[in-house]
């Protein structure tokens, strides 16, 4: 099995729940992609740090750019970025990405930081997302990075949930690369018959 079947194996069996959920957007959904339940298991850590690692070069080598740092809104970036960034160190040491996390609102102690770990202004930076709905989380965190001087040169999420998101930060002029779609890990029609407990375990073990 490739990294990437795993990785689609694991987000269906670990983070894919149904019930009735009110996302962070506000909207209402019958199943919720928790992703920390993946990106913080040590396989799931691994294999989300070699794929994403892979996307993030490919766009990068295809955009012309070098990318230094990392990061996102915490909690869900958190994980995924540093993943990322351990992967990066162990292929490549001398180009390895260093890692930030951006706080959803300033520390109220010590230098009252935004934004958390190894990032500086001037850097060219990737913003990491978990999983994409609306968007609006990852523009708060893309807000923050360029508020204190850095270049977001891409988005790259984990999970697209395909809801107009990943294109809303696209038509603000953002590069967004997507590592698996919502499509790839509930089957079209899944999505409305899974209500039952016989669509819940269809989906979730297709």
């Amino acid at each position: 099995m490739s990294n990437r079947a795993r990785l689609l194996e694991k987000l269906r069996t670990q983070s894919l729940t149904w019930g009735d959920f009110t996302l962070s957007s506000g909207a209402k959904s019958n199943h919720y992609f928790d992703c920390k339940l993946t990106t913080l298991d040590p396989e799931g850590a691994c294999l989300v740090g070699e794929e994403m690692l892979a996307m993030v070069r490919t766009e990068a080598e295809r955009l012309g750019v070098k990318i230094e740092a990392i990061g996102g809104l915490t909690m869900g970036a958190d994980p995924i970025a540093l993943a990322v960034g351990m992967t990066s160190w162990q292929k490549t040491p001398e180009v390895a990405l260093q890692v930030f996390n951006v706080r959803k609102s300033p520390k109220k102690h010590g230098k009252n930081k935004l934004i958390e770990g190894n990032f500086a202004s001037g850097m060219n930076v990737v913003v990491i997302d978990d999983v994409v709905t609306k968007g609006d989380a990852t523009l708060q965190a893309i807000a923050a990075v360029e508020e204190a001087g850095g270049k977001v040169v891409l988005v790259a999420v984990l999970v697209d949930r395909q809801e107009g998101g990943c294109d809303k930060i696209r038509g603000m002029g953002y590069q967004v690369a997507a590592l698996i779609r919502k499509s790839e890990l509930i089957p079209e029609g899944d999505a409305e018959g899974a209500s039952s407990e016989a669509g819940r375990e269809a989906a979730v073990t297709a």
